[in-house]
């Protein structure tokens, strides 16, 4: 990230920066040539390349003249030297074509690769915040798009763009030679061309915008639909699920148009001023024959460099169709850099490798910026280290919240968190997670085996250890008793276990990361009397000496806990054991234990 910060400092490696600054792309162009400049010898290398065989291609026109002046001069022998010279200059060029794209391809591999680290990682790093509000869908789009298109510009800023601008130069060179206004005219022509192309490519990027946003928006939908497929199943919403694609399909449709015509647009207004161009400088050239200025290998060169750079210029604008198609998708694609990473990393991090487990909430306050104001409020506790504490109340009264700021998914608006006396703030993110085994309500589970979901938590994983996380997670009889054991494949999202079974993985997957503090966010809360007492054996006997967070609305998980907090709305209104709460009747927690055992009963 810091790298592409940098980038518009790094890229200014010639004319197409200027280019597309014209173009007003040049933030994205930027940061595209920051990508594919990574290895600079080598992307110069490619650069001189490219400009060398540009130059020899475009030149050929000089040959013809050169080949009817001498021609008609009778030097038979000059003849047969400059037509040797063409096929060297013709074979030279094929040569340094392929050597070029060779170099392309291996710089165009590299770079697209480090761009979709580069990116993947940016977001990976983004806040939970941007992860709870992002759509799932609109971000692989942005992802497929954006990667095909980084491919697609390469290609064509380096081997269609340049390779013409420098036809242009070479051309500008001869006529400035035969006669400056003919220079001139070819000048105003593609200074005019630019302008109305600028013009319809922003018309072209803004309705490609929309209509990417369209497209995001289904495959949002589509996205939801294949990940949620039970629900909708569950209640026969196919049909209006499918009436919900069909309405967004009107929009589409509509953008998908406006899209398209701005292409005729483009095809009318740039056709026609090739066309008034080349006849313009046709009649010029024969005035000037006529009035002896030009001589017939003049004409022979300005007819070659007409007949060669004009059909470039016209697959060039056709190549700009491609261009801005390609540059909306990378643009919403380099786009996620510019999502602020908001918690962010000390300069100088402290670094614990193992701790006690002593935490400490001084005066914590907290609000959501778009959310709950006043979730935490005021908040102090002290947990020891190896202690159990157990955080129950009402739905909303901020168990969770606490959590999430004890793993800094946000940051406090006030007080601290310590851990062992450091301030978790001068610490970094990923240090500061993996001293954490989480177990939450609902675990997501990787769509792969089931070794490979439970040695997640731990770098290279030996066989025995994932069996013994397992055993000691009560769900290795299961699992023993699966045709394919240890390599049954647990679907997306886990689909193809119980619920219960998915909590007891995840606690193996949380025991065999070894973690010094356990949070255990109200994982038995949907489960039947069975599977919640084994998954509490479970989680208990991994708890043991280990400081431990247990979020619960079912009370009987917690009875064995050494303290129980009490929480509404963001404070603490009681503490103590469950035998000392729950023999108080005027105490909430004594309300709520009544209730459960009532409705037990």
């Amino acid at each position: 990230w810091l790298a592409v910060r940098r980038s518009p400092v790094r890229v200014r490696l010639g004319p197409l920066t200027l280019l597309f600054f014209f173009f007003t792309m040049k933030n994205v162009m930027s940061r595209l040539l920051f990508f594919v400049a990574y290895n600079k010898p080598l992307y110069a290398l490619l650069v001189v390349l490219i400009v060398i065989y540009s130059v020899v291609q475009s030149s050929v026109p000089y040959l013809y003249k050169l080949f009817v002046n001498t021609l008609t001069s009778g030097s038979l022998k000059g003849v047969y030297h400059i037509l040797i010279a063409y096929v060297v200059i013709r074979l030279a060029a094929v040569i340094l074509e392929a050597i070029a794209n060779m170099i392309g391809d291996i710089i165009l591999k590299e770079s697209s690769a480090e761009a979709r680290v580069t990116i993947f990682k940016h977001v990976q790093d983004l806040d939970f915040a941007y992860h709870a509000n992002k759509s799932t869908g609109s971000l692989i789009s942005a992802f497929k798009r954006g990667d095909g298109a980084f491919f697609t510009l390469f290609q064509a800023l380096h081997f269609r763009v340049l390779q013409v601008f420098v036809g242009f130069l070479v051309l500008i060179y001869f006529f400035t030679q035969i006669n400056p206004v003919i220079a001139i005219c070819a000048v105003i022509s593609f200074v005019s061309m630019l302008v109305v192309a600028s013009i319809v490519i922003k018309y072209n990027i803004k309705t490609r915008n929309v209509f990417n946003d369209s497209e995001d928006q289904i495959s949002g939908v589509l996205t939801d639909n294949l990940i949620g497929y039970e629900t909708v199943k569950l209640f026969a919403r196919e049909t209006w699920e499918r009436n919900r694609l069909q309405k967004l399909f009107i929009n589409w449709k509509r953008y998908l148009w406006r899209y398209g015509l701005s292409f005729r647009y483009w095809e009318i207004s740039i056709g026609t001023i090739i066309n008034i161009s080349i006849f313009v400088l046709l009649s010029l050239t024969v005035s000037l024959f006529d009035q002896k200025t030009l001589l017939i290998g003049d004409v022979v060169l300005v007819v070659g460099f007409l007949d060669s750079f004009f059909p470039k210029v016209w697959e060039l604008v056709w190549g700009f169709r491609e261009i801005a198609k390609n540059y909306s998708d990378i643009q919403k694609y380099f786009g996620l850099l510019d999502n602020e990473i908001e918690i962010k990393d000390p300069v100088n991090p402290i670094k614990l490798n193992t701790v006690k487990g002593e935490i400490n909430f001084d005066h914590v306050s907290f609000s959501y910026k778009q959310g709950k104001r006043g979730a935490i409020r005021n908040f102090n506790l002290n947990i020891r280290q190896g202690q159990s504490i157990a955080l129950v109340g009402r739905s909303g009264s901020g168990k969770t919240t606490l959590t999430k700021l004890l793993m800094r998914f946000y940051d406090v608006d006030q007080g601290a968190i310590t851990i062992d006396g450091v301030n978790i703030k001068n610490m970094n993110k990923s240090d500061l997670r993996a001293l954490m085994g989480v177990v939450p309500q609902e675990p997501i589970l990787f769509n792969n085996t089931i070794a490979y979901n439970i040695g997640y938590g731990k770098d290279h994983p030996t066989q025995e250890e994932i069996k013994a996380a397992a055993k000691m997670a009560n769900i290795d009889k299961f699992i023993a008793g699966l045709p394919d054991k240890y390599e049954t494949n647990v679907g997306e999202r886990g689909i193809k276990l119980s619920g219960g079974q998915k909590q007891r993985l995840a606690i193996a997957r949380m025991i065999l990361s070894d973690p010094d503090i356990i949070i255990f966010d109200e994982a038995t809360s949907h489960l039947d009397s069975e599977s919640e007492k084994l998954i509490q054996d479970a989680f208990w006997k991994a708890a043991a000496n280990k400081t431990t967070i247990i979020i619960a609305h079912r009370l009987s998980t917690v009875t064995r806990a050494d303290k129980i907090i009490v929480m509404d709305d963001g404070r603490i209104v009681e503490e103590g054991t469950h035998k000392l709460l729950s023999h108080n009747p005027k105490s909430l927690y004594s309300h709520f234990w009544k209730l459960q055992v009532k409705d037990i009963s």
